[in-house]
């Protein structure tokens, strides 16, 4: 069961099906002097997910940011009003703003969770393999890793000597509306694990560690979707 809590220095847990909504994703908060969020939840818990911040100690700092995964509802549901409430930037790969900015039902999977996602403006899209975002005290790499969706993002942050990998919906699923891909996936998977990340935070299954378990999770989906 997730908690929330501090993964390593600087990076928590806020969010989750157990911490929040049953619908929700993980949600991960860096604190990199300004605070980033990896991924919103579906809409309902954003005054959880505040809440939680402020549990934290960190409510005074500004929300700087929230970095959106991949366009999946259960991920970006909550941007449009945690944008209202804080001001925050929206960050995304151009292949997943798309939908976004469309309020596009079906490749947000929106109309798998009868929702509707609003048309939703992204500030910055990331449109290169690897991008790094500069934050007040730090920076993130983001790595454009498609498979789930052709935008997919994940990101890393080394962090207190260990890698950390924010592996959002790695293990899929795979669907033609969402433009899934299992052969790019293969190859993103590769790169993934070619990282050699300490600590995989999924969008799904909350924390993985240590290194050797981080490979195992992403071997066996791997093993999985063989062609």
């Amino acid at each position: 069961m997730n908690h929330l809590r501090e993964v390593v220095g600087g990076v928590y847990i806020i969010g989750s099906p157990e911490l929040t909504a049953p619908e929700d994703c993980c949600v991960y908060l860096l604190d990199l002097g300004e605070l980033v969020l990896v991924d919103a939840g579906a809409g309902g818990s954003v005054p959880l997910l505040l809440e939680n911040i402020d549990s934290l100690g960190l409510g005074h700092k500004s929300l700087a940011a929230v970095v959106a995964t991949h366009c999946h509802i259960d991920h970006i549901g909550g941007i449009p009003e945690l944008r209202e409430r804080t001001g925050c930037q929206v960050i995304a790969h151009a292949l997943d703003a798309r939908p976004m900015e469309k309020g596009d039902p079906v490749k947000t999977a929106a109309d798998w969770y009868n929702r509707d996602f609003p048309p939703t403006r992204v500030d910055i899209k990331l449109q290169e393999v690897r991008e790094v975002l500069k934050f007040e005290k730090g920076e993130i790499l983001c790595l454009h890793t498609p498979g789930h969706t052709p935008g997919s993002l994940s990101i890393i942050l080394d962090r207190d000597g260990k890698r950390v990998l924010f592996g959002q919906d790695i293990h899929g699923p795979f669907s033609d509306s969402f433009g899934s891909d299992l052969s790019a996936w293969r190859k993103s998977m590769g790169i993934l694990l070619g990282l050699k990340a300490d600590i995989l935070c999924e969008g799904h299954f909350g924390v993985i560690q240590p290194e050797s378990e981080v490979e195992k999770y992403i071997k066996n989906y791997l093993e999985m979707y063989k062609r």
